[in-house]
């Protein structure tokens, strides 16, 4: 046991001696005293330590410094989007714009005696059994009541009912309150055109008096007959159905409105126009529609002036 005890002492007193060499030798290599040289030892761990947290929130601050860069160039790029958009629009709608006006000159060249202005439509009215809207031209620029609206293609859009300074009020096809004396334009027979009635066909057109006898085809084209308030030869739609009415002396036909009412930007107000009128079997007369008519037109429905197939039956064609 004292050989043990004895060997180990000697063991730490070897290990004490050389310590104190290679301090005695880095003391004087650097020029450091043995206990400044045993400090910076005993302190290492906690440098290494302390630089692996300097290291570690120098990256968290360059993390939140990118961050805030990153987000500021987002919210840069987001606006620059915005704006690209705004003027993708911008350019889209001007463009919707020069179709429709070039369509109106064609228009204008088709029939050289309409005189149109042209309007955009600020706001909409629309329930079961009315439908309007609004738009930004009124007195000041020639608008008054009872002037027929249109679409640039020539399509029926309605008839203005009330008119201020700066706007008017349209009354469209789709309206309950509106009849306009239509004919078919392939076989010539007349009825009364009205919408916003027809239960679950809200959105289609309803042409009553038709005669019995009359063929009535798919998709065939029906016009305005012509009036002191509606020119002649103005497309209201095409049919999609047929029938008899109730009392089974006259028949009708449902429309699919040829201008898409819900999805206009534009209208053309027709201000002036010259009809033909018969006033004779051999004397025709001329007069110049300014839209002063009523509301409502009374036409009877009349047989066709061209020829036309009959059937007894009166099926649909």
């Amino acid at each position: 046991m004292r050989n043990l005890f004895s060997t180990k002492v000697k063991v730490l007193v070897v290990l004490a001696i050389l310590l104190s060499i290679a301090l005695a030798i880095a003391s004087g290599v650097s020029n450091t005293s043995v206990v400044d040289l045993a400090v910076k030892g005993a302190l290492a761990p906690f440098r290494a330590a302390s630089t692996a947290l300097t290291s570690m929130a120098e990256k968290y601050y360059g993390y939140m410094f990118r961050y805030e860069a990153l987000a500021a160039e987002n919210e840069v790029l987001k606006k620059q989007l915005s704006e690209m958009e705004d003027t993708a629009r911008q350019a889209e709608s001007v463009s919707r714009e020069n179709q429709r006006l070039r369509k109106g000159l064609n228009l204008l060249e088709t029939h050289e005696d309409y005189k149109l202005v042209d309007a955009y439509i600020i706001g909409w009215s629309s329930s079961d059994w009315e439908n309007t809207l609004t738009i930004n031209r009124g007195t000041n620029s020639g608008i008054q009541v009872n002037m027929c609206a249109i679409t640039e293609n020539g399509e029926v859009v309605g008839l203005v009912t009330e008119v201020g300074l700066n706007y008017a009020v349209v009354t469209t096809i789709l309206d309950s309150t509106l009849e306009i004396s239509g004919t078919i334009s392939s076989s010539g027979y007349n009825g009364m055109v009205k919408g916003g009635y027809i239960d679950g066909h809200q959105t289609l057109l309803q042409m009553n008096y038709l005669p019995s006898a009359a063929i009535i085809r798919n998709k065939e084209q029906v016009v305005t007959s012509g009036s002191t308030v509606y020119p002649r030869g103005l497309i209201m739609g095409n049919i999609v159905d047929a029938g008899f009415e109730e009392t089974g002396i006259a028949k009708y036909a449902l429309l699919d409105p040829a201008a898409e009412i819900n999805s206009l930007e534009q209208v053309f107000i027709i201000t002036e126009y010259t009809t033909e009128a018969t006033t004779t079997s051999t004397t025709t007369g001329t007069t110049t529609g300014t839209g002063t008519g009523a509301t409502e037109e009374t036409t009877a429905a009349t047989e066709p002036t061209v020829t036309s197939e009959t059937s007894p039956d009166g099926g649909f064609g």
